[in-house]
């Protein structure tokens, strides 16, 4: 067989996750605080006819060698997180993060995850939960007599009762950041859990150390940038179309080839 068919065959498995990524982003790009993700691609092995630097004779190297590749592929993703635009939706439980680090929740199982969607609610028993009813580690009880509800840019929250003013407190938001976060494994909904190569969370209080401060009322909005990702699709789509004219050009060599004998 044709080496260029393998190749071309890899290059066309490269771009159709790289489409496949591009998609992805593009879903979600009306997603709470989706970050998006791009394809590092990668040379594969290459086989060595002729090493650069043999003895061409006895008394000359070859300067250069003759080496041909096996193609191309997508050895890994890399989760861009920078921040996205932050969105006013006038809901008093919708805390966005200006800067670094993630919210702390707790899954059904019991397992601590963590987030940059602020999005929340209040369950029936009072307690501030993600959309998906995940409690918000900290947030605390916000009781139902509560006539309003206060987050301060260090992640205190309080609240106010019929008939008084005064602050009482219910919770401290707990935030945290990680020495790698793209090293996190996303599990949906926004939400990911550490990795050996993210490294444990570190918990901050907001605005301190280096991490971000809460914005009441807001959400973070997802960074994909939509005329970026179609300029992306486009030159993915043309990679593919030209490497299936690497295999129509093969296949027309080998018909060739099989007509020399007859």
């Amino acid at each position: 067989m044709l080496r260029s068919l393998w190749i071309a065959k890899t290059g066309m498995d490269a771009q159709q996750t790289s489409i496949d990524l591009i998609s992805n982003n593009l879903a979600n790009s009306s997603t709470n605080a989706f970050k998006k993700i791009n394809p590092i691609f990668q040379d594969l092995l290459y086989t060595t006819i002729r090493a650069p630097g043999a003895a061409s004779n006895a008394q000359n190297l070859l300067p250069t060698g003759l080496q041909v590749g096996s193609g191309s592929a997508v050895s890994t993703t890399e989760r861009v997180n920078i921040q996205g635009p932050l969105l006013n939706t006038g809901n008093s439980l919708d805390v966005a993060i200006q800067g670094n680090g993630y919210f702390q929740i707790q899954l059904a199982d019991g397992t601590l995850a963590y987030t940059r969607n602020g999005s929340f609610s209040k369950n029936a028993t009072g307690q501030i939960v993600t959309q998906d009813g995940n409690t918000v580690s900290g947030a605390g009880v916000i009781p139902s007599s509560a006539t309003g509800v206060f987050i301060n840019s260090a992640g205190l929250v309080q609240y106010t009762q019929q008939g008084s003013t005064a602050l009482t407190q219910a919770g401290q938001l707990v935030l945290a950041n990680f020495a790698n976060e793209s090293g996190m494994s996303s599990i949906g909904n926004g939400n990911y859990i550490p990795t050996p190569s993210s490294g444990t969370a570190q918990t901050q209080t907001a605005g301190t150390n280096g991490m971000g401060t809460t914005n009441q009322y807001y959400v973070e909005q997802s960074n994909v940038n939509v005329s970026e990702e179609l300029v992306r699709l486009i030159a993915a789509q043309r990679g593919y179309e030209i490497n299936t004219r690497a295999v129509s050009a093969s296949d027309q060599i080998l018909q060739k080839l099989s007509t020399l004998g007859q």
